[in-house]
This record gives C-alpha cells, sequence and structure tokens, in this order.
C-alpha cells in the first residue's frame, strides 16, 4: 500500500470514527489491536496486563478522535497511546528497578578495561539472526532490571528517538541515553555465554 493510499483510508477511517460508525470501531481493533498487544506484551510481560492497556488505549483515543490532527498515521498514533498504557500500567504495578553494575565492564583508573570483555566471533551477527538466537536474545532482555529493560525496548526494539524516549520515562534526554548504554552493555554480557560457548540453559 502506498503512503498516498494509507492516508486516503486513514483520513476515510476517521472520519467514520468521528460520525459514531460502529463498523468502525470494530475496523480499526482488527488493523492495529494485534500490533499493539504485541508492543504492550513486551513491556508488560502478561498477556493479562497486555490486553488491559491495549483496552485503556483504545477507550482513550476514542475519547481524544476529535483532538487527532492526522499528523502522523492512525497506526502509529494508537501505537504511542499503547505503549504509554503499557508504561502507567507498569508504574502502578511497581515491577522490580535495578542496579546492573555486575554486568558492565570494569574500567581501570587510567580508563581501560579492568578485564577484556571477550571476543564475539565473526559469524556474531549471523548466528544473532537465527530464530533460536532471537528466542536468547528476548530472554536476557526480560532478565535485566525493568528501568533497563523498558528502555532498551523503546530505544531497539520501537524505535524511539533520545528525544521520544527522555520523554516517555520521565528522565532527560542525557539520562535516557546513559540508561540505554548501560542495558546494552548489560545485555552483550548476558549474551556472552550464548555467543561464546553456545546455548546456555
Amino acid at each position: 500500500m502506498s503512503d498516498a493510499t494509507a492516508v486516503s483510508d486513514d483520513s476515510d477511517l476517521l472520519a467514520r470514527l468521528r460520525a459514531g460508525e460502529d463498523e468502525a470501531y470494530e475496523q480499526i481493533v482488527r488493523l492495529y489491536g494485534g500490533r499493539m498487544f504485541a508492543a504492550t506484551r513486551r513491556i508488560l510481560g502478561s498477556d493479562e496486563d497486555a490486553a488491559e492497556a491495549v483496552q485503556e488505549a483504545f477507550l482513550s483515543a476514542f475519547k481524544a478522535i476529535d483532538r487527532f490532527q492526522g499528523d502522523s498515521k492512525v497506526g502509529t498514533w494508537l501505537h504511542r497511546i499503547a505503549i504509554n498504557a503499557a508504561l502507567m500500567r507498569l508504574r502502578k504495578l511497581k515491577r522490580r528497578e535495578g542496579s546492573i553494575e555486575d554486568l558492565l565492564p570494569a574500567y581501570t583508573e587510567n580508563g581501560g578495561f579492568a578485564a577484556m570483555p571477550d571476543p564475539w566471533g565473526e559469524d556474531v551477527d549471523a548466528r544473532l539472526l537465527r530464530e533460536e538466537a532471537r528466542d536468547q536474545v528476548r530472554a536476557r532482555i526480560d532478565e535485566l532490571p525493568e528501568n533497563y529493560r523498558v528502555a532498551l525496548l523503546l530505544r531497539d526494539i520501537e524505535g524511539y528517538t533520545n528525544d521520544e524516549l527522555a520523554q516517555a520515562l520521565g528522565v532527560t534526554v542525557n539520562a535516557a541515553k546513559i540508561r540505554v548504554h548501560r542495558a546494552r552493555q548489560a545485555l552483550r554480557t548476558l549474551l556472552d555465554s550464548y555467543v561464546n560457548g553456545g546455548v546456555d540453559a
């Protein structure tokens, strides 16, 4: 579908939603509900919590439909509302936040590595693209403390910019960048056993 067709379809769908057509509501849920659920599921880690976040997102979107200016695609707008609903739900659930210091590289007083990280072989990219490896990466991301896991998901999976990430997390842009950087370092440590020694059960 071309961008022009998508915009036309969006405009038609929005007009029908604003007119209160039941079929338009059903269509928007069918079109975008699955992607919204997948995104909220990644953040919340629970089908039940994700489903409730999606429901909250649709309710918020339908209430705000008259204020939507159409400066982004409907799917993108809904996706962001769903992410925000998941983040709000996550705060209510008060999931664990924590430190990842043990997973970060140690440095000498001169700024060098206290111990060099194990090198990854040349075939790492190919291995990490395999389905089995993607499962390993997802599992290791889930091991990160909540504050780092969510930052990594939003930046690297959902494609948030640093500014958007900072706003979503309620921190400065610099703090958001640091959190993502540390999360990536910790994830690398968690993946070392897989990359260098095969699947680590």
